[in-house]
């Protein structure tokens, strides 16, 4: 049952840490300055015919 305190008392502080800065991190990565021309490129290569 100590194992089990363990991990909950590590996602209830860490892991929440942890997914909170990867979900910042998703949105920046995401909304950065010229992201979206290479989206849209991105978005047309199963549309490309050669």
């Amino acid at each position: 049952m100590e194992t089990y305190d363990a991990i909950r008392h590590f996602a209830d502080s860490w892991g929440l840490l942890a997914m909170a800065v990867f979900f910042v991190g998703a949105l920046f990565f995401i909304l950065r300055p010229g992201s979206k021309q290479i989206a849209d490129d991105a978005a047309i290569i199963p549309l490309k015919d050669e």
